[in-house]
């Protein structure tokens, strides 16, 4: 039997940028509040983008507000989502035409539809998307399938679900198996980062696949395993780009770290809150 507690709790308020760290959180059918409530559109390219297709993204950090959010650049720059000119500032920071978006409702169909590819071999976009060379395999994307057409479920700016779990022991195992990498949480954005103690597995939430889970008021299904983007290879913050971080997933654990969740029911989450899995014999059967 192990003791599965919540270490740490993170809301990233605009898409791939740096978040923020929680002490408590309520988590509804969508996810924790403000998490991912904003967005850049690609003013060249079109749709909506993430750090899979502009990067520099992930060099800025997004705090939330009562207003939306605040992003500050790597130089301590920082600016209101609800500024005047925050599409120019953008831009200029990354380099590349942007705007910034809210959520839209679900049925505004066309601004979550996905914006041009970079190329138009399925097989080499999908490729570069998700880091793999040739050779290496990639990732079976059937539980995934309305994404291939959106960049993000309509009405929402999430990679796929609304919230992502993540075991301390996976960061570990990773970096026991692969030490000139550095496997940090800040990587792999995960909304709740879990510590197994005392479990021998060494990526305890793939068993989870399937199961329901309770975090203090939350009940959540756990759907999916998380197959990994190039995002994790990039470099931000004192992070270097690395694309041995993805040698290594694909290597040891099949390209997958962490797993996606559906809410069941809606609650409050604290650090330090006991985690219970059903059937796993921790003591909710």
């Amino acid at each position: 039997m192990t003791t599965q507690r919540v270490k740490a709790i993170f809301r990233y308020p605009v898409k791939s940028m740096i978040g923020e760290q929680l002490d408590q959180t309520q988590i509804t059918e969508w996810g924790i509040p403000g998490d991912r409530g904003w967005a850049v559109r690609d003013e060249k390219r079109g749709g909506i983008r993430g750090g899979k297709k502009i990067p520099q993204l992930m060099t800025l950090a997004a705090t939330s507000t009562a207003e939306g959010a605040m992003i500050a650049a790597p130089d301590g720059e920082t600016i209101p989502t609800n500024a005047l000119d925050i599409n120019e500032w953008l831009s200029t920071q990354l380099d590349h035409p942007v705007s910034l978006w809210p959520l839209l409702p679900a049925d505004q169909l066309d601004h979550y539809r996905r914006g041009a590819p970079d190329t138009d071999d399925f097989e080499e976009e999908l490729r570069t998307v998700f880091g793999r060379l040739p050779g290496e395999p990639i990732p079976d994307l059937t539980a995934f399938a309305e994404l291939l057409e959106f960049e993000s479920p309509p009405g929402t700016y999430f990679d796929a679900f609304p919230l992502m779990l993540l075991t301390q022991q996976s960061l570990d195992t990773m970096n026991q198996l692969a030490p000139e990498s550095d496997f940090d949480v800040r990587r792999f954005r995960p909304n709740v980062l879990i510590d197994c103690q005392d479990n021998a597995e060494p990526f305890p939430e793939q068993a989870w696949v399937g199961k329901t889970m309770t975090i203090g008021g939350v009940t959540l299904k756990i759907e999916s395993t998380c197959p990994r983007c190039a995002m994790t290879t990039h470099g931000f913050s004192d992070l270097p780009r690395d694309t041995h971080i993805m040698r290594q997933m694909v290597a040891h654990s099949e390209g997958n770290l962490g797993v996606y969740a559906t809410i069941l029911q809606s609650g409050t989450v604290t650090a330090k809150d006991r985690v219970y899995i059903q059937g796993s014999g921790d003591g909710l059967e």
